[in-house]
């Protein structure tokens, strides 16, 4: 009962506030503030207020609050102990052996094992007269962009 009656007094004085502010001519604000002062009246229209001032004072509200929480703890614990040692062995030995590496521990090639490697490099090839500025094939070229872009795994 006494919240119903603060919370009427509040959408009351709030109207007012609005109704000042609208004969300043600041139309905009004050429907604004017209709204936010007719929510609380609005909850108590519709027994929310009622509901939460029942639950707060509520023994039997609190201790279903109480089973929650350790419903929630005990959710959140068993999550984390499956992070921490995988869902099972077989699916964790499955996960280890997929895992590749991103960069070789030398850095300079991309590490998708020995058989994307090349052998050796070929020796470079001297410049023909019209081959252009930049003294290489247009293969090596696009080859140290390709190894660019394994090293990233694109």
């Amino acid at each position: 009962m006494i919240a119903e009656t603060v919370c009427a007094a509040v959408s009351a004085a709030g109207l007012g506030i609005a109704a000042l502010t609208a004969y300043r001519k600041r139309f905009l604000r004050a429907t604004r503030i017209a709204a936010y002062s007719l929510v609380p009246l609005g909850l108590v229209m519709t027994g929310v207020v009622e509901w939460v001032a029942d639950t707060a004072f509520s023994p039997t509200a609190w201790a279903g609050f109480g089973v929650l929480g350790a419903a929630w703890f005990l959710f959140m614990t068993t999550r984390a102990v499956e992070r921490r040692r995988g869902v099972t062995g077989k699916e964790r030995k499955e996960a280890k052996a997929s895992r590749t590496e991103a960069i070789a521990p030398a850095a300079s090639a991309p590490s998708l094992g020995q058989g994307a490697r090349p052998a050796s490099r070929p020796a470079a090839t001297p410049r023909k007269a019209g081959s252009g500025a930049s003294g290489a094939s247009g293969a090596d070229d696009f080859s140290d962009i390709e190894a660019i872009l394994k090293k990233h795994g694109i």
